[in-house]
């Protein structure tokens, strides 16, 4: 079986949605460098609870804690928006707000991953990665 996908923050996104539709509380995924900057991200942002990074005999594995036991999940609705088939780019007069400030979109800038309003306030655009809400 192979683990290999073509969009794999696609498949960490799936991934953390599917386990807040089964109520688990945690996520365990392959490791990669774009993948922890998203998930520490929205652990910045209040979404995630705890992003922690292990490694194996082969390669690393990337750890995401979602909401405490016994709590609720804080993420909602989190979507995709740039796709490989169709990437989305915004200067930074288009990028949007999410649910009226309620939610984040991370945005990839020249100067790394960053949320929309961080990216508003350093003044640039990027690709749109992500919205969660």
């Amino acid at each position: 079986m192979s683990v290999t996908t073509t969009d794999p923050i696609a498949d960490m996104l799936t991934r953390i949605r599917n386990a807040i539709n089964v109520r688990k509380n945690e996520v365990s995924l392959p490791h990669s460098k774009i993948k922890e900057a998203v998930a520490r991200s929205l652990q910045a942002n209040g979404f995630l609870d705890s992003v922690s990074v292990s490694d194996l005999s082969v390669g690393k594995q990337l750890h995401i804690v979602i909401n405490p036991e016994d709590a609720n999940a804080r993420i909602t609705e989190i979507k995709r928006i740039s796709k490989p088939g169709r990437r989305h780019y915004a200067g930074v007069a288009e990028i949007p707000t999410v649910k009226r400030g309620r939610g984040v979109v991370i945005v990839s800038t020249s100067k790394g991953l960053m949320t929309g309003s961080e990216a508003k306030a350093q003044g640039l655009g990027g690709e749109l990665i992500a919205s969660v809400y």
